[in-house]
């Protein structure tokens, strides 16, 4: 008969409950396939007498998740607290700290602390899994440390957060406005009551920093990414995009130049004959491009406890197995100190959306700014909301501008100096246009 393998949970929210749910449902069929019966003997929550469907009587309870990392009978640590600090990192380093391999959802601990952690694990040979950390159910972690290590990846890019691509697709699907699509998604219960971390590209950030660790076995590096949310999306963005050819996406992208490494989270309008433009709703995908497998991309759901406990279990699995890899790909004595690339001509350019007084002059003014930062333009569309009148002459009307390819420097330069003449009423929309397949 198989060894039992004993987990110990910390966190009993929606993925903890999820996961203590599917050990139970399909332990026998894990077992079969790793020779370990997985099964949880300690768990760490705040509320014992709270109903999660599943008795915790034949459980050791722990009110303290450090307590239970330093001293519970366990074979592997599970963390789903959540958090960059406080309980979650000292329970991970008091478990590591004693041998214990360890399993987390974390994408904040790690973003801040990954380095460490990977040092602390395999200074004491323990596996430090974190699959369900990025992506949710996608497997993109076993992907990149193992299935293309073969490979030199030149970038990684892709839809992160579930949140943001479930508004962007309402907003193009039903016409409404951003506003109108967050009450939405959190009375759906796929966004926060306060949903900053996700709208405002936090999120995508620490995923995308893991990623980029793992792309290019460079130092984790949160604090270098350029940042932007999706707040200052319209109808009138999307719109615009889709009569362009293009949907708006919030991506994530890292990529490697000859100056060093690019990381950049941002709405983007990528084509909509590429892969990444048909992913919707609150699903997830992730593109890699290698240089010997061409780009791989991985869909899926993104959060939900039922996708999240799955990618849990698969790491439990690898541990059950005895399997152990670098955690971020290569040994942590390895890995480069990160070099934040120049900044370079972006090639697929810009759309630019302004909201111009309609008044002689105005236009050449606009077309001055942008050829005195060398910027070529493609094209520009005036949208009139409404037909001229006396009465509305000077009323400020939307143009659109497309710009070939530039740097963003150049581009923010240019806008600056619009604003400054007073020709526009509001400050202008920019978002970059991605060359995608």
């Amino acid at each position: 008969m198989a060894d039992a393998l004993k987990i110990g949970v910390a966190g009993l929210g929606t993925v903890g409950a999820s996961l203590v749910h599917l050990l139970a449902e399909h332990g026998a069929q894990l077992a079969k396939k790793t020779g370990r019966i997985p099964t949880v003997t300690a768990v760490s929550a705040r509320d014992k007498t709270r109903d999660r469907g599943f008795d915790v009587s034949a459980m050791t309870w722990y009110t303290d998740a450090v307590d239970m990392a330093a001293n519970a009978d366990v074979d592997v640590f599970v963390e789903l607290i959540g958090g960059d600090s406080g309980p979650a990192e000292d329970s991970v380093r008091a478990a590591l700290g004693r041998g214990i391999p360890v399993v987390t959802a974390n994408k904040a601990l790690l973003a801040k602390h990954g380095v460490e952690l990977a040092e602390l694990a395999e200074k004491n040979s323990v596996a430090l899994n974190y699959e369900a950390a990025v992506a949710g159910g996608i497997p993109i972690v076993k992907t990149m440390r193992e299935n293309l290590s073969g490979n030199a990846v030149s970038r990684v890019y892709g839809i992160l957060n579930g949140t943001c691509n479930y508004i962007l697709t309402r907003m193009e699907a039903d016409g409404i406005s951003f506003e109108e699509c967050l009450a939405d998604a959190q009375r759906l219960g796929y966004a926060e009551a306060d949903p900053t971390f996700d709208i405002e590209g936090n999120d995508t950030a620490h995923k995308l920093a893991i990623l980029t660790s793992l792309a290019f076995g460079t130092k984790i590096s949160d604090d270098t990414i350029y940042m932007e949310g999706i707040t200052s999306i319209t109808t009138a963005d999307i719109q615009a995009a889709d009569e362009l050819g293009f949907r708006i996406k919030l991506l994530g992208v890292a990529q490697k130049t000859d100056t060093g490494i690019e990381q950049r989270v941002h709405p983007t309008m990528v084509p909509k004959s590429s892969a990444i433009a048909r992913i919707d709703g609150v699903l997830n995908a992730v593109a890699v491009d290698g240089d010997f497998v061409g780009e791989v991309v991985l869909v899926g759901p993104g959060a939900g406890g039922n996708a999240t406990a799955s990618a849990v279990v698969a790491d439990i699995a690898d541990i059950a197995r005895g399997e152990k890899t670098p955690v971020l790909g290569v040994p942590a004595s390895d890995l480069l100190d990160y070099t934040r690339a120049r900044m370079r001509t972006h090639e697929g350019g810009y759309y630019i959306r302004l909201s111009v007084y309609d008044r002689p002059g105005h236009f050449a003014q606009i077309a001055s700014s942008m050829g005195d930062k060398g910027i070529s333009l493609e094209s520009i569309v005036q949208r009139r909301e409404s037909p001229r009148t006396e009465a509305n002459g000077d009323e400020p009307q939307p143009v659109i501008l497309i710009t070939h390819e530039t740097t963003e420097q150049a581009v923010k330069e240019a806008l600056e100096d619009i604003l400054s003449k007073g020709v526009v009423a509001d400050k202008p929309q920019m978002i970059r246009i991605e060359k995608l397949q």
